[in-house]
Order: structure tokens, then sequence, then C-alpha cells
């Protein structure tokens, strides 16, 4: 049985997320194991490196998967792209160690939040961006952002049903850029995240850069280990994980 392991880009508008869900019909995973199983005849399980949430975006996520197969890598790609739908690809499939595991191997994952703050709307960015009307103080943004960076108890930007053990993890990297005028994306770079963990930190930054919260309150955030004393949490279609680093 060979141990593969697959580089996945996926436009996340019509998922339910990544993970296979009791009631949800449409999910990365789910989507992959069936194409998996016309392919080759296998039920199989695949691993993803993070659970996208509904409507996240993904240009390298990384997945492995065991199987019992005669078809070559490259013809394995070649043929689940073949049966895939449009909105997911296979980008590059090899044969990986027999120990290799998606999840637990994952050292750094590098996701990119995305904000339309132009005077107009944007229709051609509208899927991939969240619209913000009112103007951005990036200055702000940045300086409530530095507060993020390094080892904290995240339980302020958790999700309420997260399930997670601990909710202490490190962030190596929080930027807030503006790569052209009326974008700005948030950059966020760490060993691990809890569920919904950036896309609250996104609502939040948004909420000191419209002047709601002030540039120096994240660390009194963070402090208070509470839900309620963050932001709220920002729509799924401007995320986006750009890779996994092992």
């Amino acid at each position: 049985m060979a141990n593969f392991r697959l580089t996945l880009e996926y436009d996340g508008s019509e998922f339910a997320g990544w993970q296979v869900q009791p009631g949800e019909s449409r999910t990365v995973q789910g989507v992959l194991e069936e194409a998996l199983a016309r392919v080759t005849g296998e039920t199989v399980r695949v691993t993803g490196a993070g659970r996208t949430d509904a409507g996240v975006h993904a240009e390298a996520q990384v997945a492995n998967v065991r199987v019992e197969t005669a078809l070559g890598a490259d013809t394995l790609r070649r043929a689940l792209n073949g049966v895939l739908p449009r909105d997911v690809a296979v980008r590059s499939l090899e044969e990986a160690p027999e120990g290799f595991h998606a999840r637990r191997d994952a050292r750094r994952k590098h996701y990119r939040y995305r904000i339309w703050n132009g005077p107009a709307p944007s229709p051609l960015r509208r899927g991939r961006f969240l619209r913000v009307e009112a103007p951005l103080d990036r200055i702000a943004m940045q300086c409530a952002a530095d507060a993020c960076v390094g080892r904290h108890d995240f339980t302020s930007l958790r999700a309420s049903r997260s399930d997670a053990r601990t909710s202490v993890r490190t962030l190596e990297r929080v930027t807030v850029g503006e790569p052209s005028p009326g974008e700005i994306e948030i950059e966020v770079v760490g060993e691990g995240f809890l569920r919904h963990m950036v896309r609250i930190l996104v609502g939040t930054l948004v909420e000191v850069g419209r002047g709601r919260r002030a540039p120096h309150s994240m660390a009194g955030v963070l402090a208070a280990r509470d839900r309620a004393a963050a932001g709220p949490t920002a729509p799924g279609r401007g995320l986006t994980l750009e890779r996994v680093d092992y």
C-alpha cells in the first residue's frame, strides 16, 4: 500500500469546509475521497494538513492518503483531475515515506486574508475579498496585530465550538499590507491555528482599522481569555491557505 502526498488547490465558495461532516453534503475531503474511489475502486480516508472552514480557499493545501493502486503518481494525478469537480484540483502528487502524515508533520501554515477597501464595489474581487466600505487605518491595524506575535493563549480568538485541548498557539508573523491601492492583505503565519482563529483575528483588526477599538487594545483582548472580548468572525471568502511547511 502506497502513501501519497497531494498538494491541492480549491475555491472554497461552494464547499462546507475541508472535513466530511454529518449533514453537510459537499466538502473538499468528501469530493476528493469520491474521486479516489472512482479512480482506484477503494474506499479511503484522506488526511489534510488543515481543516479549512466553509468558504475558505486554498492555493496549496497538503494531504496524504494510503491506497492500493498500480497507477504511478503522475497517472493518478491526471486521473483524479479528470473526475474532480472544477473547483478543486490536484496540483501535484508524489509517493511519500510510509510515516508521512499531512497534519501531524506540518510545522508552519501560511494564511492570507484579503480585504477590498476601495471607494467602489469590485465585482471581480467579490468571491475572494471581504468588502469594507469605511476607510481602514492600516497602521493602527498593524499595531494591534503586533501584539499577537509570539506564544499566547488565544482563547479570545477561538470559536465557541472548538474542541482543541489547549488554546495556546505560536504566531510567527502577522502583517497588514497594502499591495495595491484599496487592497489590504493580512498575512498570518504560525505553527497551528484554532477553529476560526484567523477569521476572528481579522474581524478584530477590522474594528481597530475602523476606529472602534484602540490599536493597543489587542493585548487586553488576549488577556481576557473570553471570546466576547474579540471582534466578529470575518467571512470565510476572504481567507486563503497559501502554503504548508514541513
